[in-house]
């Protein structure tokens, strides 16, 4: 009878655990993961601002109190930097690799004069800047990547009506851009 109810509750581990292995990597069979909606923009490099609502499969900004944008990225031919700079009251980065894994994060009270300045490279890149840091990026923060695809997701919050036209300013004139240091 004891062997029995053993196995009976193994059965139902083991059932839960694998309904809870389907649900959560659902999103990657069916492509509306947040790496595959990013990538529906079409153009990397480039920060996209999210629309309210959408019909399409691109990710939707659904806070109205805060803007957001999003750019996918590539470090497999070089490092990707981002760069943001505004009088808004506050904006924070965060960056996902393809599995939509948080790699970094920072805000404004984080960073260096509070302004977006970041790296993202390989650890192999980033082995190769901090032998001889660039002046451009002796401010930047440096992040570690462990994969070669991502994406950034910028917000800025926006408390009034009045700071939104400032908040659009900021996540327009952000950028996503592959580093090539000036010699």
């Amino acid at each position: 009878m004891r062997s029995l109810l053993y196995a009976i509750a193994v059965g139902l581990v083991g059932a839960a655990l694998l309904h809870i292995v389907i649900i959560l990597s659902l999103p990657s069979f069916t492509g509306r993961d947040a790496y595959t909606r990013v990538q529906a923009f079409g153009e990397t490099n480039r920060f996209f601002p999210l629309a309210g609502n959408s019909d399409s499969l691109a990710p939707i900004n659904d806070d109205p109190s805060m803007k957001t944008a999003v750019c996918a990225f590539s470090v497999e031919s070089g490092p990707i930097r981002l760069f943001a700079e505004g009088e808004v009251p506050f904006w924070s980065l965060a960056v996902y690799d393809s599995a939509s894994n948080e790699v970094f994060s920072m805000n404004d009270r984080t960073s260096v004069s509070s302004a977006l300045d970041t790296l993202i490279a390989t650890p192999i890149q980033l082995i190769a800047i901090r032998k001889a840091v660039p002046a451009e990026l002796e401010q930047s923060i440096l992040v570690e990547m462990r994969g070669e695809e991502g994406y950034a997701v910028l917000r800025t919050f926006v408390p009034t009506q009045s700071r939104e036209e400032a908040a659009i300013a900021f996540l327009a004139e952000a950028s996503c851009e592959p580093f090539t240091a000036e010699q």
